[in-house]
């Protein structure tokens, strides 16, 4: 099994940054994309950003040029990195990743537990 382990939540103003982290532990053959994903009450959850193995990122319009993805791939760890914060990004932010425990099985994605972020305006 695996498991993602998230921190660096918080309660933070407008404005303001922070940087989160997703580290997964267990017995992994690879990991391939791994993304962060938020929830605001009542709504769906929707991605935020991802990275591949190689680097290659992708981001929701909402936070491109204000939140940073990336990935250490011997710590099997993803950060985001999270800037000029707004009232809107305030949700609990997930942690996903496609992994595979051996050349021959598929890749599976698992998710954090997941962690609070909140921006007071």
């Amino acid at each position: 099994q695996v498991q993602l382990v998230e921190s660096g939540g918080g309660l933070v103003q407008a404005g303001g940054s922070l940087r989160l982290s997703c580290a997964a532990s267990g017995s992994v053959f690879s990991i391939n994309a791994m993304g962060w994903y938020r929830q605001a009450p009542g709504t769906q959850r929707e991605r935020v950003a991802i990275i591949t193995s190689g680097g290659s990122t992708n981001y929701a319009d909402s936070v491109k040029g204000r939140f940073t993805i990336s990935r250490d791939n011997a710590k099997n760890t993803v950060y985001l990195q999270m800037n000029s914060l707004k009232p809107e990004d305030t949700a609990v932010y997930y942690c996903n990743a496609a992994v595979r425990f051996s050349p021959a099985t598929p890749w599976y994605g698992y998710w954090g537990q997941g962690t609070q972020v909140t921006v007071s305006s």
